[in-house]
């Protein structure tokens, strides 16, 4: 960018804008001026999902290039919104702010609330006020989102039956019902009836999320994401492993290969030692 374009956008939020508005006029960006808000949502998806990558993996510069990538779709959506009169970015800058510090009462009022648990109770209860100025839902499943993932979903979905007093008591239960489901799944597929089978496999995977959700540390896909990266990590040296003892790892043994894979989940335990 040369130095008198630095001096029209500046490197904040207000230039970002103005770069947009700039690519989506008519002496701007022929690709930029055909995107429609719904053909940006792929875009926003995808530069998310490589943010929480980057996060993931503690990479730095990546995270720090990720969030403008996805600062920028963010405002994309805001600078079309602006070309249908239908809100500026002013707009959604006031309302964040007016919700954060309302459902904040206990910074920014007189509510009270000394944990984390207490302080997300407020939220919720903050939540319930907001809603009830609207019609109230035919269902309290009708506030779990259908585009959210199949793994957030489900996990939204329990909080929300518990929230009815549908939950488990005990850890112990939840980890019954996962080994009762475990045990379905293997009557499915010895009866050799394959959609029963996916349905019980389904079953099981609601079970582990329940089991997950009920423990209150961590969400159902942020195991899943520690899962992978560490199956990624592992699978990376077992490669290597191969590469560097000169043997193709497609023509080793089933036994070559469960040695190799428990040398590097050995070696991986030693390292949290």
């Amino acid at each position: 960018m040369s130095d008198s374009h630095s001096d029209l956008y500046t490197p904040d939020a207000a230039g970002l804008l103005a770069v947009l508005r700039k690519l989506r006029s008519p002496s701007g960006c022929p690709w930029d001026r055909k995107q429609t808000r719904q053909s940006l949502v792929r875009h926003l998806d995808g530069e998310c999902a490589e943010l929480i990558d980057a996060i993931m993996r503690d990479d730095v510069p990546n995270i720090r290039e990720e969030l403008g990538d996805v600062l920028m779709n963010l405002m994309f959506q805001i600078v079309v919104a602006e070309e249908k009169d239908e809100f500026t970015a002013e707009d959604v800058w006031r309302e964040i702010v007016a919700k954060m510090i309302r459902r904040h009462a206990h910074v920014f009022g007189d509510e009270h609330a000394g944990s984390a648990e207490e302080v997300v109770a407020l939220w919720q209860k903050i939540k319930a006020a907001e809603k009830g100025k609207s019609a109230p839902p035919q269902s309290i499943m009708d506030e779990v989102k259908l585009t959210l993932c199949p793994l957030d979903r489900a996990e939204k979905m329990q909080k929300k039956a518990a929230e009815k007093n549908f939950d488990w008591q005990s850890v112990n239960g939840v980890v019954d019902k996962i080994s009762e489901e475990l045990d379905e799944v293997k009557a499915a597929l010895a009866s050799g009836d394959e959609t029963h089978t996916d349905e019980e496999i389904g079953d099981l995977l609601f079970a582990v999320v329940n089991l997950i959700r009920f423990r209150k540390r961590h969400s159902a896909v942020e195991v899943m994401r520690r899962s992978n990266m560490k199956f990624e990590q592992r699978f990376r040296k077992l490669e290597s492993y191969f590469n560097t003892s000169g043997k193709d790892i497609v023509a080793a043994t089933p036994e070559e290969l469960d040695a190799a894979w428990e040398n590097i989940k050995q070696e991986g335990n030693c390292d949290h030692a």
